[in-house]
């Protein structure tokens, strides 16, 4: 018994010494369709948070929660953020990007602007309690252009109030519904379709009869806006780009 006694004791002060492996630091994703991880189904229909979690080295989580049809209303209802808060650790982001199904009037998922900001807020506020680090992201640009092909803004009042929280708030802001803008511009009309699931019938065999969608991206697409996404993290400096795998970006 004493023999015994002394091997588990001497296993004890082994295993004190054994270095656990570090926790990863974790990227939460939180938002509607734009940014989603697809299913099989829906490709080449990508989400920018597919790409951008290739962005990063193993040290770094990406853990995107982001879902179709989904806005702040919706995503709080359904229960999707409260296991994001509660898991949150001290060191971790949470990117915030909601509004298109916010704006919508005719859908369920609408949410009044004051209670958008609102939602946000608690978003902000609950990331922040955790010791972890809000970024909010205007919803990205749909593809849209008046007759002389100039791009047309989609999201202007709930674009606006996420501008103005984020100051209001001191919280990092990536304006993606602007940056977006840009970049349709960029490749203009009718070239811009190439960035979304646009489809010919007969050209994919998830969509027989074709598909016209000027909201969701495909892959091409989805890694221009990941790509903006990055860019604007690196021009607010966040620490976290220390764990870019550099070759992947470009």
């Amino acid at each position: 018994m004493r023999k015994y006694s002394w091997f588990a004791l001497m296993a004890l002060v082994l295993m004190s010494f054994v270095s656990t492996p570090p926790q990863k630091m974790k990227i939460y994703l939180i938002g509607d369709s734009t940014l989603a991880v697809k299913s099989a189904g829906a490709f080449p229909e990508t989400g920018w948070g597919m790409p951008f979690a290739n962005f990063f080295s193993e040290a770094v989580l990406v853990d995107n929660r982001a879902k179709n049809g989904r806005s702040t209303k919706t995503f709080i209802s359904e229960n999707l953020w409260a296991p994001v808060a509660s898991g949150l650790q001290k060191g971790d982001y949470v990117l915030i990007q909601f509004g298109h199904n916010d704006e919508v009037k005719t859908k369920a998922s609408y949410t009044p602007e004051a209670d958008f900001v609102k939602n946000l807020l608690k978003f902000v506020q609950e990331t922040r309690a955790k010791g972890a680090f809000p970024v909010l992201i205007t919803p990205v640009a749909r593809r849209s252009f008046d007759d002389s092909g100039k791009v047309k803004e989609t999201h202007g009042v709930y674009a606006a109030l996420v501008r103005e929280l984020a100051k209001s708030s001191g919280v990092p802001l990536i304006d993606l519904d602007l940056k977006s803008q840009v970049l349709l511009q960029q490749y203009g009309p009718e070239q811009s379709k190439l960035l979304f699931n646009h489809l010919e019938p007969g050209e994919h065999p998830n969509y027989p009869e074709g598909k016209k969608d000027d909201t969701h991206f495909n892959e091409l697409g989805a890694r221009e806006m990941a790509q903006l996404v990055l860019q604007e993290m690196s021009t607010l400096n966040l620490p976290v780009l220390r764990f870019l795998v550099k070759n992947k970006i470009n």
